[in-house]
């Protein structure tokens, strides 16, 4: 997937995003998209429209952030959406991952046995690391959009 980029990009260097969050970021996704595709009895779950809107608007914004922070023309409204929308939309994505898996679990049984197994242990470590991304993403705004603010102030 095009997506573990981000991670290979942090592992890098070439942005310092770090390897850890891109990868948990990552990894959860894919898990999810994996269930999904193993598992027909989920897909018509509301779930699966919620964390795919989600998903899909939270690209759309970050995206051209990062294209146009790389030409150096990025619009402080455009920075301001991509440090501020994840806290409405990560609740929802993460909770729709979540219902997602869980509503899956009595059909991964049919199967792999392993696989429902590290289902159960995601579900049960999924709490622990969206908070973990979401306050990471809380500080990566601070620190951003902290910036911003000293900049305005600057030009006054």
């Amino acid at each position: 997937m095009v997506a573990f980029l981000e991670v290979v990009h942090g592992a890098i260097g070439l942005v310092p995003s770090g390897v850890v969050i891109p990868l948990m970021q990552w990894a959860g996704r894919t898990n999810c998209i994996y269930v999904m595709r193993q598992t027909h009895e989920v897909q018509e779950l509301p779930a699966v429209f919620i964390t795919f809107v989600a998903w899909s608007i939270s690209e759309v914004i970050r995206y051209p952030n990062y294209a146009l922070n790389c030409i150096g023309s990025c619009p402080p409204w455009l920075t301001y959406l991509r440090y501020s929308a994840f806290l409405v939309l990560y609740p929802p994505g993460m909770g729709g991952e979540t219902w997602i898996m869980y509503h899956a679990l009595p059909f991964m049984k049919k199967y792999s046995f392993s696989y429902y197994t590290f289902l159960m242990v995601v579900l049960f470590c999924y709490p622990i690391l969206c908070l973990k991304v979401y306050l990471h993403m809380v500080k990566q705004r601070r620190s951003k959009l902290g910036k911003q603010d000293k900049k305005k102030k600057k030009k006054r």
